[in-house]
């Protein structure tokens, strides 16, 4: 699944292309996404500008004169700036041509995605309830230590609420965990205030860092110039079960939590 990261290194990408460009047509092939494209889409976004393109979390902001479209691109999603006669693809659903000649495609396999349109995006359900940004300065590891209190829940699940921080998703929990020293099971609440600090700090840096790198190496994901990001060259343990630990040597060790892969150091990780 495309994460924070990944996201983020499609805005930057699309984002040169589409801003300040009108749209002239939209097609929609196939509106049956996570949730129904609606049906008065293209009449609501045909004709407009594309104002700025934006992230919150995982949701990607296309902002408008008026409106906003809010994109998610599910497990599997992708979109793709289109500047010559590349054929349509089998998944390419959903297709933006804007007055410079340029064309954006929406492709999604699986079809978790999602196209919604909202006049006011900070006050839509999927929206408002959101936690800070990891990258913001509303993120720290005062805020972690505050809202942990009294959790039993493993502190790995808890940094990936979306209610206590957005955006730190599978593979980068597993990778700020251990960059901390923090089990990936242990109480959240029974996390220190200095411990919480650390974490907060390997969070940024790990996440910053896959930006840097244009994303993690997925099967499903590719950037918005059809090239996958790079990151997963720098991983630390997702993915490494089994091979030794680049700290101390120990061989790393696979559990599975909330159905998802999650590796970790036994020695360096307490």
């Amino acid at each position: 699944m495309p994460e924070l990261p990944e996201v983020e290194t499609t805005r930057r990408g699309i984002a040169p292309h589409c801003e300040g460009q009108t749209i002239q047509r939209v097609t929609v092939r196939n509106g049956k996404l996570r949730w129904p494209v609606p049906d008065d889409l293209a009449a609501r976004l045909e004709g407009q500008v594309i104002r700025s393109i934006d992230r919150r979390a995982k949701y990607l902001f296309l902002n408008l004169d008026q409106g906003t479209v809010i994109i998610h691109l599910g497990m599997s999603g992708s979109l793709r700036i289109i500047t010559d006669n590349a054929p349509l693809l089998t998944h390419d659903h959903i297709e933006l041509a804007l007055e410079s000649g340029i064309r954006v495609r929406f492709n999604d396999p699986r079809r978790f995605g999602c196209w919604l349109w909202s006049e006011s995006a900070a006050d839509h359900p999927l929206i408002h309830a959101l936690g800070p940004e990891p990258l913001s300065p509303d993120f720290s590891g005062p805020r972690l230590y505050r809202l942990s209190r009294g959790r039993n829940t493993p502190v790995k699940s808890f940094i990936m609420d979306n209610h206590v921080v957005v955006g730190v998703g599978n593979i980068y929990a597993n990778e700020a965990l251990f960059k901390a020293g923090i089990h990936p099971r242990r109480k959240a609440g029974r996390i220190s205030l200095d411990r919480y600090h650390r974490l907060a700090e390997a969070i940024v840096e790990t996440l910053s860092a896959a930006i840097l790198m244009g994303g993690t190496t997925l099967r499903d994901f590719v950037n918005s110039d059809g090239q996958p990001g790079y990151f997963a060259q720098s991983l630390l343990v997702y993915g490494r079960a089994g091979e030794p630990c680049r700290a101390c040597n120990a061989v790393l060790k696979e559990i599975r939590m909330s159905n998802r892969s999650t590796v970790y150091c036994p020695r360096c990780q307490r």
